[in-house]
């Protein structure tokens, strides 16, 4: 099985309808996003200087969005590194499963939304470095 790469990441443009009483962006999964959407969940009031993540999936993708506001997202498959920043409500990162993420640079107000694959299982997320090293052969 090929190994998973941060260049099996992409940044996804997501439709947008214009309105003058405001934009609306539609997902429907297997359409927009390569997957279909198990679970959604936002991260909000993120003090500046911190950063948020910092693990890798066995299974569950992820399709990251800034909903409001702009950070980055630190990208890292063991041999490769790569930092995107999101800052546009109609662009979106796919993060596949085997990649470390890490959201960093949170402006103010900033408000992260991801949408996953998978329901929340613990026993999918590698939560220390040294083990996803390790299970990425490095």
């Amino acid at each position: 099985m090929k190994r998973t790469t941060i260049y099996d990441c992409s940044v996804v443009e997501l439709p947008r309808i214009y309105d003058p009483g405001g934009n609306i962006t539609p997902i429907h999964g297997q359409h927009n996003i390569p997957f279909n959407i198990s679970r959604v969940f936002y991260l909000y009031d993120i003090p500046g200087g911190e950063s948020r993540g910092a693990h890798a999936h066995k299974s569950c993708h992820q399709f990251i969005i800034a909903a409001s506001g702009s950070f980055e997202v630190f990208l890292d498959d063991g041999e490769n590194k790569r930092t995107v920043l999101l800052n546009r409500p109609y662009y979106g990162l796919h993060v596949p499963p085997g990649i470390w993420a890490a959201q960093q640079s949170f402006s103010s107000g900033s408000i992260c939304l991801v949408l996953a694959s998978e329901n929340y299982d613990e026993a999918d997320y590698i939560r220390d470095y040294e083990e996803f090293l390790k299970i990425q052969d490095f």
